[in-house]
This record gives C-alpha cells, sequence and structure tokens, in this order.
C-alpha cells in the first residue's frame, strides 16, 4: 500500500520494518543504472540499484503514459506493460505475485496517463547488456495534471539528488561507475520539464 507521496506504509508500528520510500526517477535515469547489490546477506535483505544521480534505490515512484500492455503466459499469467515518461520508457510487469497490482492493470486501456509504484529488476543478457523492469506494486490511472506535477517533482528530486550527493559514500560510488558527467542529467531534467504545456 502507498500514500499519496509514493512512499510505503511501515509493515510494522514498533518501527522494526519499515518499507524503502519509493524515489521519483526519470526512465532515461534508471536505464542508464547498471550497479546493482544487497546490503547484508540475508535472504529478505534489501536489494538496491545505484542511481546515477548518487543515490541507492529500492523502490521507485512515477507516472507517465500507459502505451501498451499485453497478457502472457497461461498457468502463470502476467501483464508486461510501457509506461512513458518525457525522458524514456519504463517496462512494467505484473503478476500472481502481484495480485492487487495486476488487477489494477487489467482494468487500464491505454492509452492513458497513471502512476505506478514499484521494484526496480535488473537482468544481463548474455552479451552484457543490463535491462531493468518495474515489478509493479501499484498502478492507478491519473489524470493529466498529476502526471505535470510529478514531472516537477521528479525534476526537483533529480536535481536534488545531484546537488547533495557530492562528497557521500553512494555519490562517490555513482561517480566512479557510472564516470557521467551530471550536466547530462540536468540536461535531461530541463528537456523534461521543456515538455509540459502548462
Amino acid at each position: 500500500m502507498t500514500n499519496g507521496t509514493g512512499k510505503g506504509m511501515a509493515g510494522r508500528r514498533d518501527g522494526v520494518f519499515e518499507r524503502e520510500p519509493a524515489r521519483r526517477v526519470f526512465a532515461q535515469e534508471l536505464k542508464e543504472s547498471r550497479v546493482h547489490f544487497k546490503e547484508g546477506q540475508d535472504e529478505k535483505s534489501p536489494s538496491y540499484i545505484l542511481l546515477p544521480t548518487g543515490a541507492r534505490c529500492n523502490r521507485v515512484f512515477f507516472a507517465g503514459t500507459l502505451t501498451e500492455k499485453k497478457k502472457q503466459g497461461e498457468q502463470n499469467m502476467f501483464y508486461r506493460a510501457r509506461v512513458v515518461d518525457p525522458t524514456g520508457t519504463f517496462f512494467v510487469m505484473a503478476g500472481s505475485y502481484q495480485p492487487e497490482a495486476m488487477q489494477q492493470v487489467a482494468r487500464l486501456e491505454p492509452p492513458c496517463f497513471v502512476a505506478v509504484v514499484g521494484k526496480p529488476n535488473v537482468y544481463q543478457t548474455p552479451d552484457g547488456a543490463v535491462l531493468i523492469s518495474i515489478r509493479c506494486e501499484s498502478i492507478t490511472q491519473v489524470d493529466k495534471d498529476i502526471r505535470d506535477q510529478w514531472v516537477l517533482d521528479c525534476a526537483k528530486a533529480t536535481l536534488d539528488r545531484i546537488e547533495t550527493s557530492a562528497g557521500t559514500p553512494d555519490g562517490e560510488r555513482a561517480r566512479k561507475e557510472y564516470n557521467i558527467d551530471p550536466g547530462l542529467f540536468r540536461k535531461m531534467v530541463y528537456e523534461a520539464l521543456a515538455q509540459l504545456k502548462i
């Protein structure tokens, strides 16, 4: 279950179990993310993607246009969907392990604006390419105003990450691993904002 900010609600009230906040991230930045790791040796230890802007990410929150959905499988049925934001495409999956999300996808008719919370999964192809898909936790139809507000919020969150990650352990690791000029992500943000017709 999520609240309006895209943050997961705590699973227990005593504070022992707390779900990771869902980070607002543009499709282009997520596509560039190829470093993934686990915190701890436990089977239930959280896994993270290291974003090029210098923050670790266990869950994501994004909004865009649902352009396509496809039902696959017989016994283990699941949906594949594409959601497009101003910078690129998110590949979304919802299956029997996410029954609520699967029902939500089933009710949607593309094209429509949606808001999605989910966990990024990283796959490496035999030729070494890294592909990221989102295991959907929730997907909700929204209007254009909410999609536009998400773009504004995500733009601010991205710029904040660029500014605040400098000098942090995750920020330093991202700088070494990706060696990408932060200016490229600032440009991505401004191009995304330029697409809004507000």
